[in-house]
């Protein structure tokens, strides 16, 4: 089973022996400092863990696989995660 945003905000309050709400307000500040970051178009590089940063994709045409009916899928930006040396050591 996969960890929800709750069942980590509870690990974080237990973690640092915090009140879970104000664990809620860290974990949330930290997604919300992310994000504002990665709409600016700048990276978030936190050592040994990872970098969060954007890519841009180009325009292209896919197919609707029900119909095959072709689409145009228009260009976008995308967040990125690339792991950090000793996260992915970690869980060779």
């Amino acid at each position: 089973k996969n960890m929800n945003k709750g069942e980590f905000i509870e690990a974080v309050a237990s973690k640092v022996d915090m009140s879970k709400a104000d664990a809620d307000r860290a974990v949330n500040a930290f997604i919300d400092i992310i994000t504002g970051e990665l709409v600016k178009g700048k990276d978030v590089a936190i050592t040994g863990f990872g970098t969060f940063s954007t890519s841009k994709r180009a325009a292209r045409t896919g197919r609707n696989p029900r119909t095959g009916e072709a689409l145009k899928i228009p260009a976008m930006t995308v967040a990125k995660f690339k792991v950090g040396k000793t996260l992915k050591d970690s869980v060779r």
